[in-house]
């Protein structure tokens, strides 16, 4: 028999993916999979179910009263857990704590395969995930505990999901604690990961993309972009990668790929420093093509350090840009990203 996978992402920014057999209601397999999902009659009646499907094809029936589900609700995205069968895989957003649902974050014991260095700006970390590839929307995180430390940090998938083999972009944090272990790490040392965490992931695709990124906020985008590639996806996606320093540029050789791969991406890359002879220096905003905001019909998502996301969402109010949709993810070095 088939099945679909479900992701519940939970307000918290917990996700948790289970297996719906065909035919099956979400809230059964919810249930059968020991996740308590909102509920109260389970006939249709209440409401108390109700959740937003964000992406995905599935049947409500006919056995739910008006007042549970308005006909406006339901255009809107919102679906009844009590009656929703999927009819596909489903993203469901969950208004609800993972505490409040009985549920908790995931862990799972991967091993080191490789350290690479950029430079003196960031580190890809590639480990091989004992059991099961985990599973996770591109452009979400993980905390990997830092061996011995007692703490972790938080990182964005730049791999993407469904590969035992799973790979970060990690700033380069002077004397940091996540820094200073990768400069003794080798392959065969063991980590422990939490996740799949966070809002921040690739939506459907049902128009064009931009994706802009600051830094080692590049990570969430290459996640993107192999999943835009299995898709085999027509839609035009335009990428703004800016960094401070000439050095920070890393994998660029990773877009260029991308850029072979996919037949209506395109990208250009920025560089702040006065010093730069990079031919696009300055702030991302200064080279926004008006084409990739196409009228406000685009799905922006952005990913970098505050004052990035910040200077983008004034740039936006100040002139005027309204994207049918706005993603983001700020993050600081040693905390864990703020998404919207």
């Amino acid at each position: 028999m088939s099945s679909y996978n479900i992701a519940l992402n939970f307000e918290d920014g917990v996700t948790r993916f289970i297996k719906c057999k065909a035919g099956e209601k979400v809230l059964d397999a919810a249930f059968r999979a020991k996740i308590n999902l909102p509920m109260d009659c389970s006939d249709g009646v209440c409401g108390t179910c109700k959740c937003r499907a964000e992406s995905g094809s599935y049947d409500l029936g006919d056995d739910y009263i008006d007042d549970a589900l308005s006909d406006d609700e339901k255009t809107s995205g919102l679906v009844l857990t009590c009656q929703m069968v999927p009819q596909s895989d489903c993203v469901i957003a969950v208004p609800a704590s993972s505490t409040a649902c009985k549920t908790q974050q995931s862990k799972f014991a991967a091993t080191v395969t490789k350290v690479e260095p950029h430079n003196d700006a960031a580190v890809v970390l590639e480990l091989d995930v004992a059991g099961l590839p985990p599973v996770f929307l591109a452009g979400q995180y993980v905390n990997i505990d830092v061996p011995g430390s007692g703490q972790h940090r938080s990182y964005s998938f730049s791999s993407a999901p469904g590969e035992s083999r799973i790979s970060f972009l990690i700033k380069k944090i002077p004397g940091g604690v996540m820094s200073t272990w990768l400069e003794a790490a080798r392959p065969g040392h063991e980590v422990e990961l939490t996740g799949p965490l966070g809002s921040f992931y690739l939506r459907a695709v049902e128009r064009p993309l931009l994706f802009l990124a600051g830094g080692t906020g590049l990570a969430p985008f290459l996640s993107m972009l192999e999943v835009l590639v299995r898709a085999n996806s027509q839609q035009k996606v335009h990428l703004i990668y800016g960094v401070t320093r000439d050095l920070d540029l890393v994998q660029v050789d990773a877009i260029e790929a991308y850029a072979a791969k996919l037949p209506n991406f395109t990208f250009s890359t920025v560089v702040a420093e006065d010093a730069s002879r990079h031919p696009r220096k300055g702030w991302v905003t200064q080279h926004m093509p008006a084409a990739c905001l196409n009228d406000g019909d685009v799905d922006v998502y952005l990913c970098g350090p505050p004052p990035m996301v910040d200077a983008v969402r004034k740039y936006f109010d100040d002139n005027g840009v309204v994207p049918r949709s706005f993603h983001y993810e700020k993050f600081t070095p040693n905390a864990t990203p703020e998404l919207a």
